[in-house]
């Protein structure tokens, strides 16, 4: 079975509400400082400290879609119990206010799935669920408000695909991320489909030389025996793949994995046999893309002393635009505004931090920078922020940087 049954209530396009939690929203998220910003042409100057800010940032559509689904149920049902799964995008500030609202987090420690009841309203988060959790929320019977990405939900027909022809999905992703595990429940849905869930080149690196005899069956399992599908046989299974990707990722990465596989598929079997047993699909969403493009074009358009990437510490893409920073520029990748304590002290969290080794942990991933900000003459400052990161967040830490240097 392809798609599991769904319960008859169902919301997948809003509640009729759109217009009636326009004013919350952007009272909760605009920033009217960032609307200057913009129009100033993205440049911020004040004092000694110019901002320039990337020309795509925050928020994008799915993300924005997805907040004012959970707003709009909050409102239409007043006197029933709400849920989500799992937080509805990754950022602190956002999720805090869904809390606040009266919305409980099945993924907190005092919640589970085994309370629900027919009588509950669930909202489904940008990234998905697994097929099996909302197999379990269809025999419960509640109410579902799905707010599943589009993105994502074309990664889910792709590797669908993949398992209806009788190809391996390789999904290039973080292996606990909630999308990813969306996604590759939705390959083993089909069919029996398979996959395997690679994180990097070094990964990769391993796939290629199974492919091409080079290492066997035990040195696989003991690297993805947590990230294959059950029964996974690399014998049979990486005779055909196809590839594809968590939306978040960084788009460089996966192409430079994509052509590894492909290379070896043409090593192993031949040129003319390749289409037999690869598959390339381009699944990075065009906000994820948008957002580094447009850093890297800033990055390369001026001189900075040092970049603040703004989002939370378990976003992926908010990390993959903090890597691209960290290549050419000191980087910090702050989670708020109080994360500047002051022109001496930075909170933010290093590069170095395994992936989802934050989530729901803000301050044990962080890290102290001293003396980041330059403590005379002109700074220069690149600002960009995640997808899940509101106007009003970036607004406020544009504010605290200037502040911080006019007190020096």
């Amino acid at each position: 079975m392809v798609n599991p049954p769904v319960p008859a209530s169902i919301y997948r396009k809003g509640l009729d509400l759109k217009l009636q939690v326009a004013g919350e929203l952007a009272s909760d998220y605009h920033s009217q400082l960032v609307e200057r910003v913009k129009d100033a042409g993205y440049r911020w100057q004040d004092g000694r400290v110019t901002v320039h800010l990337a020309r795509e940032f925050g928020f994008c559509y799915g993300v924005d879609r997805a907040v004012d689904y959970a707003y709009q149920t909050r409102l239409r049902f007043p006197d029933q119990r709400v849920f989500l799964t799992d937080e509805i995008i990754h950022n602190p500030q956002v999720n805090n206010r869904l809390r606040n609202s009266g919305i409980r987090f099945l993924s907190d420690p005092d919640e589970s799935t085994d309370n629900l009841v027919a009588e509950d309203v669930v909202i489904i988060p940008a990234f998905g669920v697994t097929v099996a959790d909302l197999e379990r929320l269809d025999r419960v019977g509640c109410t579902l408000v799905d707010t599943t990405c589009g993105s994502v939900l074309n990664v889910w027909r792709r590797v669908q695909e993949h398992a209806r022809d009788g190809f391996t999905s390789v999904i290039h992703g973080k292996l606990r991320h909630e999308e990813t595990r969306a996604t590759a429940s939705q390959a083993a849905a089909v069919n029996g489909g398979r996959y395997v869930v690679i994180l990097d080149e070094a990964q990769t690196g391993l796939v290629c030389d199974v492919i091409r005899g080079k290492a066997g069956r035990q040195e696989f399992m003991d690297a993805f025996r947590d990230a294959c599908s059950p029964g996974f046989d690399p014998e049979r299974d990486l005779q055909r793949v196809g590839l594809a990707n968590q939306t978040t990722m960084l788009m460089s990465e996966s192409i430079a994995i994509g052509e590894m596989i492909r290379e070896t598929m043409i090593a192993r079997y031949g040129p003319a046999a390749l289409t037999d047993h690869y598959r390339a699909l381009d699944t990075i969403c065009s906000a994820t893309q948008d957002r580094q493009d447009a850093l890297k074009q800033m990055l390369g358009a001026h001189r900075f002393d040092l970049a603040v990437v703004i989002g939370g510490y378990n976003s992926s893409n908010t990390r993959n635009l903090a890597r691209i920073c960290a290549q050419q520029i000191p980087t910090y990748h702050i989670a708020a505004p109080t994360c500047l304590v002051s022109a001496t002290e930075l909170r933010h969290q290093p590069l170095n931090v395994a992936p989802g080794a934050s989530a729901g942990d803000e301050r044990a991933a962080q890290t102290v920078a001293r003396n980041w900000l330059p403590p005379d003459g002109d700074a220069t400052i690149a600002v960009t922020a995640g997808a899940s990161t509101p106007d009003s967040v970036v607004g406020e830490v544009i504010d605290k940087l200037t502040q911080l240097a006019s007190r020096e």
